[in-house]
């Protein structure tokens, strides 16, 4: 027999590993060399890594377009505001753009904003927010950029834009043109972002250390949770890796109901069944070396001394052929004893109880001529084994017979007991043999134990396996086997199956004295 369990560390030599169910396709599981908790830890930092640099670009280029916004927004300001100032200039007494530029100029309270006045291409005013300064006087020197700047806004077919001045940073622009009395000017109107622009990217430095701070802070709690979440996984590991070939009683601890404890869980009942199967194959060796030793024994003492004389040849012959057929029936009842712990060993079905009573009292009489009484026979239909409840009843009736002589009496019958859930199937058979005594009544189902009080005869023939393999049966039906006997007055054997009431079910009852009488 091939061992069930697996070296994981044989799988995590391996390039790959080919796991699938029976019958479909498999899948091929490439071996990779970083831990689990490594790679968990590196896919989070990553993901987050990913998250906040995406984050912090957009953000960046949000306020930076709303940093654009707010110049327009301003430029559109100042140009509406002179406007209506040139409107209330007449009443004032402004007639020419020069003074009205002048005037407009000296009124002005700027920040990071510088409004020119241009009269016939000559600069007549500068109100430099920048510097903090109006100069009515005119002059370039005021200007970021000087003559050339003004120069090239004047000469430019766009009435606004953005314009780099050098020093100073890029400027978004407007320019107004307008008329006053028989002449004209232009006022240009410049808005300066690189210190608001510098304010953005200080904010963002700041959060660019606090995410890499989060991060860091991240990086250790993924570290430790997917260390609890692997932790199961690791005790599955040593469980597995500890587990020897004769110690299978390891089991990994099982901690709440998530997937990782259903994992467990599930490793756990694995190891209770090779543990079952690695008990009941060791038990069937065991059981069978120390049963089949005796018959051997005397199967090969006959065969050395085996005589020449045809007569004596022969009796050592049939002698020799008991002992075979004796360690034929040891094997047969080993076997059927390791299968009683596999799924399919109680194979159930609906069963007519009436049916099943009387078949196996037939069958009962052949096993010897004995005085057989059928005393009571159920009424009705359970689930069960019909064959291994036939074999378990024979069982007792062929125990019987070895401890009784020719004519006496053997009784048998089926009934229901009890009701609702509770009710069972009772199947008895009753002997006028010596009975069992009460110390071995409480072992006499175990494997290779006979009762003392039994006779010679069930020393003789039997293997100490038939009222073990019928325990085997009521196990398998959720039942059990029992024994009432004092010793000297025979014994009763039986066994209880669980029959509860189904609506389907025909009522229990007994066959009518007469109907038993006749059958009898």
């Amino acid at each position: 027999m091939t061992d069930p369990l697996v070296d994981l560390h044989q799988v995590a030599e391996t390039d790959d590993v080919r796991v699938g169910r029976p019958g479909t396709p498999l899948r091929t599981l490439r071996a990779r060399s970083m831990p689990a908790r490594w790679r968990i830890t590196a896919w989070i930092i990553l993901s987050t890594m990913v998250t906040l640099v995406a984050v912090g670009m957009i953000g960046r280029s949000i306020f930076v377009a709303g940093v654009e916004r707010a110049a327009n927004t301003e430029i559109e300001q100042e140009a509406d505001e002179f406007i209506r100032f040139s409107e209330k200039a007449g009443a004032e007494g402004l007639s020419t753009p020069e003074q009205l530029l002048q005037e407009y100029v000296a009124r002005q309270v700027l920040h990071d904003e510088v409004v020119v006045g241009i009269v016939d291409g000559s600069i007549v005013a500068v109100a430099n927010g920048l510097t903090g300064a109006n100069s009515v006087s005119g002059g370039s020197a005021e200007v970021p950029g000087g003559d050339g700047l003004v120069d090239r806004l004047l000469d430019s077919n766009a009435a606004s834009g953005v314009v780099e001045t050098g020093d100073t940073g890029p400027a978004r622009w407007g320019r107004l043109e307008f008329t006053s009395g028989d002449s004209g000017g232009t006022l240009v109107i410049l808005q300066f972002t690189q210190d608001a622009r510098a304010q953005v990217d200080e904010s963002f430095t700041g959060i660019a250390w606090a995410a890499l701070l989060g991060l860091l802070l991240s990086s250790g709690v993924a570290w430790l949770v997917a260390g609890q979440i692997l932790a199961p996984v690791r005790d599955v590991y040593r469980v597995a890796r500890d587990i020897g070939e004769h110690d299978l009683t390891a089991r990994v601890p099982v901690d709440g109901s998530d997937d990782i404890a259903a994992v467990a869980t599930t490793f756990n009942q694995m190891l209770d069944r090779l543990e079952a199967v690695h008990a009941t194959q060791q038990r069937f060796v065991d059981d069978a070396g120390h049963e089949l030793r005796t018959p051997i024994t005397i199967v090969r003492g006959h065969l050395e001394l085996l005589s020449d004389d045809p007569e004596e040849r022969k009796a050592t012959l049939r002698l020799i052929s008991d002992e075979l057929d004796r360690m034929s029936r040891i094997v047969t009842d080993l076997l059927v004893l390791a299968r009683a712990q596999q799924p399919d060993f109680v194979r159930v079905a609906s069963c007519d109880v009436t049916a099943l009573t009387l078949d196996i009292e037939a069958k009962a009489q052949a096993l010897g001529a004995r005085r057989w009484q059928l005393m009571e026979v159920a009424e009705g239909s359970i689930r069960l084994d019909p064959q291994r409840v036939t074999q378990a009843v024979l069982q007792f009736a062929a125990n019987a017979v070895q401890v009784t002589d020719e004519d006496d009496r053997i009784r048998m019958g089926s009934r229901f007991e009890g009701d609702g859930t509770e009710r069972l199937l009772r199947l008895w058979v009753q002997d006028t043999g010596p009975g069992v005594l009460a110390e071995d009544a409480e072992r006499i189902f175990e494997r290779f134990v006979r009762g003392s009080a039994r006779g010679d005869t069930v020393g003789r023939h039997g293997s100490g396996l038939g009222l073990a393999i019928v325990r085997a049966i009521t196990d398998g039906h959720g039942g059990s086997a029992w024994v009432d006997s004092v010793p000297g007055e025979g014994a009763t054997f039986g066994i209880d199956i669980p029959a509860p009431i189904d609506a389907r079910e025909s009522a229990a009852g007994e066959w009518s004295p007469a109907l038993i009488a006749e059958r009898n």
